[in-house]
Parts: structure tokens; C-alpha cells; sequence
């Protein structure tokens, strides 16, 4: 589509870019800190996350059974954590920002549906804007931080290999972040989720598998846990959802218009 930049749009995308630095930097920080195999588990709770923020922010009520597979979730969550203590292997840092990863992951995907009319419902407008915003805002962060001065002193500034690596890194995100907005964008939040479950399952075991690693009963119980949760409460508000659909009773103010 055509572009032009609007310092409007830009201020209407900018809580969105806010949570998605969170979301990066706290991603990156739960992964320095944990094994790929307990990322999943680490930063499991964004479903948990997805039903506060139904309630606090569009003040919407969660059934039952959805929140009996919250439980099943923060239990196996737990678990985790317990058997990572178990193998010696669990850092507490790492389950911090995997926890605030987990809230900015669901606040990402509710801005996201929430962001898409300012840009005329254009993915790409919205990539745009996003990392433009995400760029600028970077910057007093790493002055902050200290990053610069960690920039200067690193010895691979001048390696081909490493900005090769960088490149092609920046490559599939870009792509994760484009396909992401238009899953959300043709879906919904909930959507979003249910695909991350399995994608989060079929990364655990790769991760076992190609880091040679051997992991208890207990250890494989809670992961199964985290990703049975999730599968029982995207199907409950899946099934909420075509009732609602479906009821021409039911007032158009209670339905839950992003879908989490």
C-alpha cells in the first residue's frame, strides 16, 4: 500500500510498540536465562494473562471450565518450575521475564487487534509503524543500559559470520511479526494463541531431541500440563464464542470483541 508517515498513526501505534519492546526484550532475557527446552513452560502463563486482562481491561467474566484450564496451566507451570529446581537448572531471573513476557505477549496480540483500523487494517502500514516506533524508542533504552559502550567493546563488529547470523535473524522476524499481525488481523487473539501452543509444543521436543538432553517423568508431565490447558481453553472459548454467535439474545456489548 501506498505510505506516508503520520506522526498521528505513529502516536496511535505507540502503546503497541510499547508492549511489543517488552515483549522482545523480555523474550530474549527469559531465553538468556533458561534452557529452549523450559522456555515453553517459563513463559506459559500468557493464556493466564489473556483471562485478567479480559476482565480488567473489557471487563468480561470467564466461565468455569475456562478457568479450571487456567489452573491445569499455572499447576504445570509450577511443576516445571519444581523439576527444574530438581535437575539444578532453574534460574529465577529467567522465570521473571518469562512471566513478563508471558503479559506482554497477550497485551501485544489485544493492540494489535485494537491498533489495526487507525492503519486502514494494512499489516504491513502497521509492521511500518511498529518498528519505527519500536527503533526510536530503543534508543535512550540502550543509552540507559549502557549498551552502546557494549557495542563498542564487542570483537565481532567486523565479523561476517556474526552479521550474516544477524541478518538472517532479522529476516524471520520480521516474518514472524508480519504473519503474526495477519493471523490476529483475518482471527483473533485466541487463534493467535492456539497456534503458539503448538508451535511451542513441537519446539520442546526439538529442543530435547537436537541438545542431546534427558528429562524426568515429571519434567515431561508439567509441559504436557502447560500445553493440555492451553488446548482445553482455547476449545471452552472456542465453544463460548459460536454460542454467542449463534444466540441473537445475547447483547452485542457482552461479546468479546478481540477474541480473547
Amino acid at each position: 500500500p501506498g505510505l506516508r508517515s503520520h506522526h498521528r498513526v505513529s502516536r496511535s501505534v505507540l502503546p503497541l510498540s510499547i508492549v511489543f519492546i517488552g515483549m522482545v526484550t523480555s523474550n530474549n532475557l527469559c531465553l538468556k536465562h533458561v534452557g529452549v527446552a523450559f522456555y515453553n513452560v517459563g513463559r506459559s502463563l500468557t493464556t493466564v494473562f489473556n483471562v485478567l486482562l479480559s476482565y480488567l481491561l473489557l471487563k468480561q467474566t470467564t466461565s468455569l471450565y475456562a478457568l479450571l484450564a487456567c489452573g491445569v496451566i499455572i499447576g504445570g507451570f509450577w511443576l516445571g518450575v519444581d523439576q527444574e529446581g530438581a535437575e539444578g537448572t532453574l534460574s529465577w531471573t529467567g522465570i521473571f521475564f518469562g512471566i513478563l513476557a508471558s503479559l506482554c505477549v497477550s497485551l501485544n496480540a489485544i493492540y494489535t487487534k485494537k491498533v489495526l483500523p487507525v492503519v486502514d487494517g494494512s499489516i504491513w502500514r502497521l509492521t511500518f509503524y511498529n518498528n519505527v516506533n519500536a527503533c526510536v524508542l530503543f534508543f535512550p533504552l540502550m543509552m540507559l543500559l549502557g549498551e552502546f559502550r557494549t557495542l563498542y567493546h564487542f570483537d565481532k563488529l567486523g565479523s561476517p559470520s556474526f552479521w550474516g547470523m544477524m541478518i538472517l535473524g532479522g529476516v524471520f522476524g520480521f516474518a514472524i511479526g508480519y504473519v503474526t499481525g495477519l493471523q490476529i488481523k483475518f482471527t483473533s487473539p485466541l487463534t493467535h494463541n492456539v497456534s503458539g501452543t503448538a508451535k511451542a509444543c513441537a519446539q520442546t521436543v526439538l529442543a530435547v531431541v537436537y541438545f542431546e538432553e534427558t528429562k524426568s517423568f515429571l519434567w515431561w508431565t508439567s509441559n504436557l500440563m502447560v500445553l493440555g490447558g492451553s488446548f482445553a481453553y482455547t476449545w471452552v472459548k472456542g465453544l463460548e464464542m459460536r454460542k454467542v454467535q449463534e444466540d441473537p439474545t445475547i447483547k452485542s456489548s457482552e461479546r468479546n470483541e478481540t477474541g480473547v
